[in-house]
């Protein structure tokens, strides 16, 4: 089925009052893993890429061109997002590229400059109907907002979200990114001040660090995006160490490579049932 947009998959979540999940595709068996996921779940779902996952593969639009291949043999409703993107030039491709909505992430910046950025990224956004995700501080695995102890300060979230009209802000509550342990743990109550300040979706980054239970709290607290990563990598190379450890000698990727993609696909279909509380 074609590709929805984001907007329309977040209008829908939020008049629901649900949630929706997004995955990190690396690899095109990501891609096709989450898609199984999500059809075995009978769910819709978000493929995301980020500016690195992009440069891995060299080309901005092979690994995205081949996402949305993937998203288009969907039988559920599958949008397509950028992920922590810095590169204005890589932002500038979604529409071209099927991306309807772009995390665009001028964290690194001091507080002034990011909304600076982050505004001419929305204003570009409206002209070209592209949904823009952002964020205040940095996000996961540096010493930034998702680092342990640092939490989204909602009166300032407020601010940066009236002075920038950005569409999405991902907030800082206790995850992190690369987590392979589930033993991050949540703020929930700043989580329903967050919400019942900001009339925009809440994001969660780094939730494969997040126990399941912790999950499906967040999701009915108001958290509307829901962002997981590296627990998709730990099965996906998990499956194919175990593969490998037991068969030695099979020299075709595809043997073992489709084992990876499985073990995607098992992991988004138990994350997608979390995220809606099943």
């Amino acid at each position: 089925m074609p590709v929805v947009s984001s907007h329309d998959l977040f209008s829908q979540a939020m008049a629901e009052k649900r949630s929706i999940a997004a995955f990190n595709v690396i690899t095109l068996e990501h891609a096709e893993g989450i898609v199984a996921g999500a059809e075995e779940a009978k769910l819709p779902v978000i493929l995301q890429l980020s500016e690195n996952a992009i440069r891995y593969h060299g080309s901005p639009t092979a690994i995205a061109r081949a996402t949305a291949a993937v998203a288009v043999s969907s039988s559920v409703d599958v949008a397509l997002h950028l992920d922590h993107i810095t590169d204005v030039a890589i932002m500038h491709l979604a529409p071209e590229l099927d991306f309807s909505s772009v995390m665009f992430d001028a964290s690194r910046y001091d507080y002034a400059d990011n909304v600076e950025l982050t505004r001419q990224a929305v204003r570009w956004g409206a002209r070209n109907g592209i949904w823009i995700e952002a964020e205040l501080g940095e996000v996961g695995g540096k010493d930034g907002a998702h680092a342990p102890g640092v939490r989204t300060d909602p009166q300032e979230a407020a601010e940066f979200v009236r002075a920038t009209g950005v569409d999405a802000l991902a907030v800082a509550v206790g995850s992190s990114h690369a987590m392979t342990s589930k033993d991050a743990s949540l703020d929930h109550a700043l989580i329903s001040v967050l919400q019942e300040a900001l009339d925009v979706p809440l994001v969660l980054h780094g939730s494969s660090g997040v126990p399941d239970e912790e999950i499906t709290q967040a999701a009915s607290e108001g958290m509307v995006k829901i962002n997981i990563g590296t627990a998709l990598n730990v099965a996906y190379s998990g499956a194919i160490r175990s593969f490998l450890q037991v068969d030695d000698v099979s020299v075709d990727p595809r043997s073992f490579l489709r084992v990876g993609r499985d073990a995607i696909a098992e992991a988004v279909a138990r994350y997608l049932k979390v995220v809606a509380g099943r």
